[in-house]
């Protein structure tokens, strides 16, 4: 087994393994060459928890994630028909980019996009940091041989940013926000050149032309970023917030808000839906110093849909109700506090964490996650098992929340308490049987007067 076959396996959850498997299962039904590339490869190589898979096809990536898409019950979530490329949500909550493999050419800066199906090795050496032009084939012949063109596994290990290309800015603008969220995500100093490079390409206001998709795109990409603060804080300082609103300058910059925003997503399960929660509360956060009006510029300047003004603008209604049950005096058990936490919109329940001023609701979500969750997470398969009725019932579901209801409410046992028995009294000294040797206060029989004394 190659080595980097074995470092990936130990790298990947089981979920994530398990829709390896299946697409290289159907990659070889169809007679294509896969590799997985991209941020997985980086990820893996420096040592970071592999977030999203993206492999390459060197053939028909949207035809082979159709027949993943219906083999695997996967649903599509986005489709490039341009660069031929799909992302699928698989039901384990795993992502996965299928694309494939291509060049892409500009005719001048603000000229019409050119794709075209190539090999690997050029796939590589068009993209655009280093760090990400990376693969590892997943094929039987060749399977576990790394592809590394621009030598970047040499860059991780300087734990550098470097860019591909002297154009790498001017191709593709857009690689100046990337730029900045990875800097922030990975930890990683940008290369000297590539520092040249960036001044150089804003110098010439190659950002100008970033189109709004693009922007949207970047905005959802740094909510969902652990460090989305100090992106916002990176962006600002290199001038390429006011990209998203002209407004998103100096004291209209929400950065103590961000702060708390980002500290308050620290604390939570690194499971995909919770990421996917964060988009309207970091919206919130980010815009909350801005006017209606500005509010408006940003949606535009970014493409933003009207699913996604919603998820944002009407957050704060929205989690009103949850909020109102979450104060109610009426909570009196643990499992009343988990069930109402549990069954709610994880947008609402960041968004109150971030903005209610309630001390009941932030002590009730606070122990949602220090206690009561985890309390759940540690039932294990075989208490799991023995809940009455089957999975996906209706039966099965009220017992199992009466199951988790006694454990959370079940008061733990005392231990027992060892009764001590009391010390042995002193032994009389020898000689001194009866005998009162001075006086050191009354005795057990003062103030009562004794055998044939006076009162």
């Amino acid at each position: 087994m190659s080595d980097y076959i074995y470092m990936l396996e130990n790298r990947l959850s089981p979920d994530q393994s398990r829709v390896v498997g299946e697409i290289q299962t159907a990659a070889a039904k169809a007679g294509v060459t896969l590799f997985l590339t991209g941020g997985a490869m980086r990820d893996m190589l420096a040592g970071f928890r592999i977030r999203d898979l993206d492999f390459v096809v060197e053939g028909d990536a949207l035809k082979l994630a159709e027949s993943v898409r219906i083999a695997a019950g996967a649903k599509p979530a986005a489709k490039d028909e341009r660069r031929k490329s799909a992302e699928l949500a698989f039901p384990n909550g795993v992502t996965a980019q299928v694309a494939m493999s291509r060049q892409e050419n500009r005719s001048g800066r603000a000229g019409k996009l050119q794709v075209a199906p190539a090999t690997i090795q050029e796939d590589l050496r068009g993209r655009d940091f280093t760090c990400n032009a990376i693969a590892l084939s997943l094929n039987k012949a060749s399977r576990g041989l790394l592809l590394d063109p621009m030598n970047g596994l040499a860059d991780i290990g300087r734990r550098e940013l470097r860019a591909v290309s002297a154009y790498a800015f001017y191709d593709d603008p857009s690689r100046l926000l990337r730029l900045a969220r990875l800097q922030v995500r990975l930890g990683f100093t940008v290369e000297e050149r590539t520092r040249m490079q960036v001044a150089n390409a804003l110098e010439a206001g190659v950002q100008n032309s970033i189109p709004p998709r693009t922007l949207g795109d970047e905005l959802r990409s740094i909510a969902a970023e652990d460090g989305s603060a100090e992106i916002v804080r990176t962006l600002e300082e290199a001038g390429l917030l006011t990209l998203f609103s002209p407004a998103l300058a100096g004291p209209k910059v929400n950065l103590a808000g961000m702060a708390k925003f980002e500290k308050i997503i620290r604390a939570f399960p690194d499971e995909p839906h919770w990421r996917s929660a964060r988009l309207g509360p970091f919206l919130f956060a980010l815009t909350e110093k801005l006017t209606p009006k500005e509010e408006l510029s940003l949606i535009r300047a970014a493409g933003l849909t009207k699913a996604e003004e919603d998820l944002w603008r009407k957050l704060d209604g929205r989690s009103r109700k949850l909020e109102a049950a979450l104060r109610s005096a009426r909570i009196r058990k643990a499992s009343q506090v988990y069930h109402i936490v549990s069954a709610a919109p994880s947008d609402e329940v960041l968004f109150l964490l971030y903005h209610s001023s309630l001390r009941p609701v932030q002590e009730r979500l606070r122990n949602y996650f220090q206690k009561y969750l985890p309390a759940v997470q540690e039932i294990t398969p075989e208490e799991w098992a023995a809940v009455e009725g089957k999975p996906g019932t209706p039966r099965y579901a009220k017992a199992r929340d009466a199951f988790v209801s006694d454990r959370l409410d079940r008061r733990p046992k005392k231990p027992p308490v060892e009764m001590t028995p009391p010390p042995e009294p002193p032994p009389p000294e020898a000689g001194a049987a009866g005998v009162n040797r001075g006086f050191s206060g009354p005795g057990p029989g003062a103030g009562k007067p004794g055998p044939g004394s006076r009162s």
